[in-house]
């Protein structure tokens, strides 16, 4: 049996735009509170005025998530509103064009595995001691294809950092299951988000409209959320149909 969610606390990192702003809306409209937290507080607050329109409540924390004193001080600000963390979306992540090893510098590598992992491990450390007082909390991890599969596509820095990811996710799972935390890493293939237009190669309009949706990634975290409490969904990957990475002739 599903589970409602009415009255819960959801903490959304990369909230701004892409997955997190579709998981925030999908979790507002299930009855959630919100937490946003992003680098830019002028699309954290589009994103929380969307929220509201949706009948939801949204609190907006800025935080640059490779920061782990920025991290703190956001959950701060989440734990004085709210009182209480039962989900955490670690959907925050980036990635540089220059990103292959003839091109990527030690800059470009901080700044991906900051955001991308590092950003993960502060927020998930932040919120462990209040879910361990309940007895309870789920964390979503958004990894990638790439954190399953190292590809050229999105270069090593992002593989790299995804694949930690996956290995940060299943760590919780085995020092937190007593506690009644579960942790979920979704790995999805493509996906038609802002993140796509720091490709090297830019994407096509009909490429993005054949990819996963932001929405699609948010349906799937509010699935999870929704399992029982006894449920542990230890990962999730998924693709679009139209694969460009399965299609015969087609170099990723």
């Amino acid at each position: 049996m599903m589970r409602a969610l009415e009255g819960q606390v959801a903490w959304v990192t990369g909230a701004g735009s892409g997955i997190g702003q579709a998981a925030a809306l999908a979790l507002a409209k299930a009855g959630l509170r919100l937490a946003l937290t992003g680098r830019g507080r002028e699309a954290l607050e589009h994103t929380a005025d969307l929220v509201r329109a949706a009948g939801g409540d949204a609190l907006v924390a800025p935080a640059d998530m490779s920061v782990s004193a920025a991290v703190q001080r956001a959950w701060a600000a989440v734990e004085a509103a709210y009182g209480r963390c039962d989900l955490l979306v670690n959907s925050a992540g980036l990635n540089v064009p220059q990103r292959g090893w003839d091109a990527i510098t030690p800059a470009g590598i901080d700044a991906v595995v900051g955001a991308n992992l590092n950003g993960p491990f502060y927020a998930s450390r932040a919120v462990l001691p209040a879910m361990r007082a309940q007895g309870s909390g789920l964390i979503i991890h958004v990894s990638s294809w790439a954190g399953r599969y190292v590809s050229k596509l999105t270069g090593p820095a992002y593989s790299a950092a995804k694949h930690g990811l996956v290995a940060l996710s299943e760590s919780l799972n085995q020092e937190e299951c007593g506690h009644g935390i579960r942790s979920c890493c979704i790995c999805p293939g493509e996906v038609a988000t802002p993140l796509l237009d720091k490709r090297p190669v830019p994407v096509t309009a009909d490429d993005k409209g054949r990819m996963l949706q932001a929405e699609d990634l948010a349906e799937t975290i509010l699935f999870v959320a929704r399992l029982p409490a006894t449920v542990c969904v230890n990962e999730i990957l998924i693709s679009p149909t139209w694969n460009r990475g399965y299609l015969e002739g087609v170099k990723l």
